[in-house]
């Protein structure tokens, strides 16, 4: 039951991990063409150096709970690798409890009334002749935290249903252990 749980959940990260990383190409095929009109025809535009700043702020942000699915973060953890699957469940189970909701749960709330004022007066452009949308830009935060938090608590039900399934039998010479 927490394994389908968990794999719903990831239905969110994997449609938007799907979506955003489109922006990544977008980003330098406009980088490509700011260089262009800046080196060949001795133009610029703010509005499209913002461009590029808002593409990398929404890959990064919105980017980030995919990059969890895919379990692609850094791991600092020295021990880890030295854990079977259920060592390393309670690791994972442990991190998301311990630190990665409680500190997403922080940051939303903190970040919030920031967000929230910058709705209320439509706050506009970084730089004149920006994009006049930087309630936009910090609406990237409260995202970030919900996209994270959701796949934390995926990997969070996997992590306990893989513990709930008790010790794995393994053979001799796979070398984990149990």
């Amino acid at each position: 039951m927490l394994d389908r749980l968990a794999d719903r959940l990831d239905l969110v990260n994997r449609a938007v991990g799907a979506t955003v990383r489109w922006l990544a190409l977008f980003m330098v095929l406009l980088q490509f063409a700011i260089v262009v009109l800046r080196y060949v025809y001795g133009v610029s535009f703010i509005f499209l150096n913002e461009g590029v700043l808002y593409m990398h702020s929404a890959l990064f942000m919105l980017g980030a709970g995919y990059t969890l699915l895919v379990d692609a973060h850094v791991r600092v953890d020295i021990f880890y690798a030295r854990f079977g699957a259920r060592g390393r469940a309670a690791i994972d189970a442990m991190g998301a409890l311990v630190f990665l909701l409680p500190s997403m749960a922080v940051l939303a709330w903190w970040s919030w009334p920031s967000v929230r004022n910058s709705w209320a007066v439509l706050e506009g452009a970084i730089s004149v002749g920006g994009i006049p949308a930087s309630f936009l830009l910090k609406s990237l935060i409260p995202a970030f935290c919900l996209l994270l938090a959701v796949q934390g608590l995926a990997c969070l039900a996997r992590d306990l249903a893989r513990l709930a399934a008790g010790p794995k039998t393994s053979s001799p010479n796979d070398g984990t252990p149990a």
